[in-house]
């Protein structure tokens, strides 16, 4: 995966209606992590691509943290399952 497609699915996350745009970045950081490891991408990529506020990084590095100790919940299982397709 490369860093547009990543700064696709980001953005189709944060552009959601009725969500909290914060978290959607957090949870993209948590949804993404390992890919983002393996493909050596930085958020920064991912923002530029985005379009979206460099300041996000922050966000995204926290959800990248969070990604060794939390889980998906069932009911953002569809959505990181069309993300990742």
């Amino acid at each position: 995966m490369t860093a547009l497609e990543l700064g696709i699915r980001l953005k189709a996350m944060y552009s959601q209606k009725n969500v909290n745009k914060v978290a959607m970045i957090h949870l993209f950081g948590v949804i993404f992590a390992q890919t983002m490891r393996n493909e050596d991408i930085k958020p920064i990529e991912v923002l530029k691509a985005a379009q979206m506020p460099e300041s996000y990084v922050t966000e995204i590095n926290k959800g990248i943290n969070l990604s060794k100790y939390v889980t998906v919940r069932d009911e953002y299982e569809e959505l990181v399952n069309l993300l990742k397709e």
